[in-house]
C-alpha cells in the first residue's frame, strides 16, 4: 500500500498541566519552521487570553513543523475533560499521539480519558515523560504507571510496545534515557521517534474525494471554516463538492479558499490530498462529523460522536438596578446575537430560547466550559446574569438518570479524613485509597455531578490549598431521589441601595463572611456576604455614624474590619443558590437575590414554608 512518507499526523495528549504545549512550543522552536528572526511567546499555541492567565489549552490548536525533509502536523488537545468532545474528534484525524506524563505526578485522571480515546481509535503511541528535572521527579516508577494504565484500558500488543523520551520541555532538554545527566538541549529524540514509530499516511490520492470535518472556525469575511484532514482523493481552491450532512441531505457548493498550517499561521493553498490536515471555506452551514465528498461518488465517513452536554444555566439579560452602567452591549437581542455566534464554533454547546422573555437555557459539558463563555462575554464587553448551574437529566431505559464523575484527590495526608466525610455527604463513594508516599494520599471516588458543584471551593478550604482534585464524566446513574445538595449557609443579602461603610461593616462581620469592600456601590438585595448559619440575613451595610463631635468622625477613619472575601467568577458561580443570580458585567461580579425587594421576598419564603 503507498503511502505520503512526507507528513506525520500527531496529536499531543496529556492530563492539564503536564507541559504539552510547552512541549508543542519547543518542537517549533527546534524544528527548521521558523523564519530566525521570528521571536516565540512562552505557550504559544494557547492564543486566548483566558488561556494564557490559567495556563490551559480550551480549543484544539493546528500547527505544523518542518523537519529535515517532513512535514510534522501537531494537534495540541485540551487536557480538561469539560473539552473532550474536542480531544475524540482530533483522534480520527491523527495516525499517532504523542502522551505526555508529568514525571512526578504520573498518570492522572484526564491521563486516563485521552488515552482512552486515542486506543479506542487504534492510534500508535509515543509516551514522553515530562519534567524530569521535577524535584521529586520518578520517571522509572510512572513509566510503570503508564505501562499498568495501557493494559488496563485495554491496549493491544502493538500499542503496549510504546517508545518513550525523557524531556524537559521548559528548558528544551530531551533523551531516551531516564538519567537527568544525559538530557541535552534538544528536541532530536522526539522528532526521530515521531518519524519512526508513527505510522505515515496512506497515499490513496488518485481515488474519489473524501474530507471529513473535525472542528470549525470562524471568520467574519469568509463565513464558516471547517477544519479537517483529508481521507481519500484531492481538493483543490474551484472544485465543485457535495457537502453530506448530518440529517442524511446533501449540499453541493464550490470550494471557495483552501489553507494549510504551518508554524502559527494558516497559509493560503491551492490544492490539498489524502493525509493533509486543512481548512475549507465556501460551505455557509457546514457542521463538524460532516463529509465532503466528490459529487460523482458520495459516500460519507463514519459520523463523529459529539459528548453532549451535562450541565445548564440560564442566561439573561441584566434585570438589576445597575443594569446598563457597565457594559456595551446589554439589550437581549444582542446577548442571543452572541450566544447564536458561539454555536458557530462550539459544537458542544446548546442554547434554547425560555417562555421568559430575554432569557436562554445554555447547556454545556460542565462549569469550566459555562464560566469560560460567560468570563468571554464580559471581557467581550457583555452584561448578562446567570442562574446557579444544574445537571441535565435524562432518561436511560425508562429510568431517570443523572451524570456521575470520576474523582481522583492527592491530598497531604492529614486532610484525607476530612474530604472522605465532605465527599460521602455530597454522595460520593469512595473506590480507592492509596498512599503514593510523601505524606501524601489518593483518593478515588465516583460522585454525582450534582454533588461536585460548589465543591472545589470548600475542597481549597478543607486543604488549605495543597490539595489536586481531577474529575471527569463517568456515566449516567439512576437519580438519587430526596437529596438537594445545595449552599449550606444562608446570605447576608443588603437592605438598601448605597455605599457600603467601615462602620456599618463592623457591625456585621461577626455574623459571617463579608464579600465586599467599603465604599462598594450596593443595591437591595444584593449579596453582601456569607452568613455563618444556615439562614438568610437581610443586613444594612450602607448606615453611617451618627457623628457628634470631630474626636469621633477622625476615630472611625481608624477603624479596622476583617480583610473581605472576593469571589472569583467561578467561586461566585458555586456559591448561588436556586433562589439567586450572579450578574456578570465587564467591571464587576455580583450576587443577588432572584426577588430584590425584601419584604416581598420575605413573603415569598413565609409561603414557601407553610406550602411544605
Amino acid at each position: 500500500m503507498k503511502t505520503r512518507d512526507d507528513i506525520r499526523n500527531i496529536a499531543i495528549i496529556a492530563h492539564v498541566d503536564h507541559g504539552k504545549t510547552t512541549l508543542v512550543n519547543e518542537l517549533l522552536k527546534q524544528s527548521d519552521t521558523l523564519d530566525e528572526h521570528v521571536q516565540i511567546d512562552d505557550r504559544a499555541m494557547d492564543t486566548n487570553d483566558i488561556e494564557k492567565e490559567r495556563g490551559i489549552t480550551i480549543l484544539s490548536k493546528n500547527t505544523a513543523v518542518r523537519y529535515q525533509d517532513k512535514q510534522i502536523n501537531i494537534l495540541d488537545t485540551p487536557g480538561h475533560a469539560d473539552f473532550g468532545g474536542e480531544v475524540e474528534r482530533i483522534m480520527r484525524m491523527v495516525d499517532g499521539v504523542l502522551l505526555v506524563v508529568d514525571a512526578f505526578e504520573g498518570t492522572m485522571p484526564q491521563t486516563r480519558f485521552v488515552l482512552k480515546k486515542a486506543l479506542d481509535q487504534h492510534l500508535t503511541p509515543v509516551v514522553v515523560i515530562n519534567k524530569v528535572d521535577r524535584p521529586g521527579a520518578r520517571p522509572s516508577e510512572v513509566v510503570d504507571e503508564v505501562l499498568d494504565l495501557f493494559i488496563e484500558l485495554g491496549a493491544d500488543d502493538e500499542q503496549l510496545d510504546f517508545p518513550v523520551i525523557y524531556t524537559s520541555a521548559m528548558n528544551g532538554t530531551s533523551s531516551y534515557d531516564e538519567d537527568l545527566s544525559t538530557q541535552e538541549h534538544t528536541m532530536k529524540p522526539v522528532f526521530d521517534t515521531i518519524i519512526k514509530a508513527i505510522p505515515a499516511p496512506i497515499d490513496n490520492s488518485d481515488e474519489p474525494l473524501q474530507f471529513q470535518v473535525a472542528m470549525l472556525d470562524y471568520d467574519d469575511f469568509v463565513g464558516r471554516i471547517g477544519i479537517g484532514r483529508v481521507f481519500r482523493g484531492t481538493i483543490k481552491v474551484g472544485d465543485n463538492v457535495t457537502v453530506m450532512k448530518l440529517d442524511g441531505s446533501t449540499q453541493n457548493f464550490r470550494v471557495t479558499k483552501l489553507m494549510g498550517f504551518f508554524g502559527l499561521k494558516k497559509l493560503d493553498i491551492n490544492e490539498a490530498k489524502a493525509g493533509d490536515l486543512i481548512a475549507v471555506s465556501g460551505m455557509d452551514e457546514i457542521n463538524v462529523g460532516e463529509s465532503v465528498v466528490d459529487p460523482s461518488n458520495q459516500e460519507a465517513l463514519p459520523i463523529l460522536r459529539i459528548d453532549e452536554p451535562t450541565l445548564q444555566m440560564t442566561f439573561g439579560t441584566n434585570t438589576s438596578p445597575f443594569a446598563g452602567k457597565e457594559g456595551k452591549f446589554v439589550t437581549a437581542r444582542q446577548l442571543q446575537d452572541r450566544l447564536e455566534r458561539e454555536l458557530h464554533t462550539d459544537v458542544s454547546l446548546r442554547v434554547e430560547e425560555t417562555d421568559q422573555p430575554g432569557s436562554w437555557t445554555v447547556s454545556g459539558r460542565g462549569e469550566l466550559h459555562l464560566s469560560i463563555l460567560i468570563e468571554n462575554l464580559r471581557r467581550e464587553g457583555y452584561e448578562l446574569q446567570v442562574s446557579r448551574p444544574q445537571v441535565i437529566i435524562r432518561e436511560v431505559d425508562g429510568q431517570q438518570c443523572e451524570p456521575f464523575e470520576s474523582v481522583q484527590i492527592d491530598t497531604p495526608d492529614e486532610y484525607s479524613g476530612t474530604i472522605i466525610q465532605t465527599l460521602s455527604e455530597r454522595k460520593g463513594n469512595m473506590q480507592n485509597m492509596e498512599s503514593v508516599g510523601n505524606g501524601q494520599t489518593r483518593l478515588t471516588f465516583l460522585a454525582p455531578s450534582r454533588g461536585l458543584i460548589g465543591y472545589s471551593t470548600e475542597f481549597l478550604s478543607i486543604t488549605r490549598g495543597y490539595g489536586i482534585m481531577n474529575h471527569t464524566f463517568d456515566s449516567y446513574q439512576p437519580v438519587i431521589k430526596n437529596w438537594n445538595p445545595g449552599r449550606r449557609n444562608g446570605a447576608l443579602v443588603s437592605i438598601n441601595e448605597g455605599k457600603t461603610t467601615t462602620y456599618a461593616t463592623m457591625g456585621i462581620e461577626d455574623r459571617g463572611t463579608i464579600f465586599v469592600d467599603p465604599g462598594t456601590e450596593v443595591y437591595e438585595g444584593m449579596i453582601v456576604g456569607k452568613n455563618s448559619r444556615d439562614n438568610d440575613i437581610s443586613v444594612n451595610i450602607t448606615k453611617g455614624k451618627q457623628m457628634t463631635n470631630v474626636r469621633a468622625s477622625a476615630k472611625d477613619e481608624t477603624a479596622k474590619i476583617k480583610e473581605p472575601q472576593h469571589l472569583t467568577l467561578e467561586e461566585s458561580l458555586e456559591f448561588l443558590n436556586e433562589d439567586e443570580l450572579c450578574e456578570v458585567t465587564p467591571e464587576n461580579v455580583r450576587l443577588r437575590k432572584e426577588i430584590l425587594n425584601t419584604n416581598e421576598r420575605e413573603k415569598q419564603a413565609k409561603r414557601k414554608r407553610h406550602n411544605s
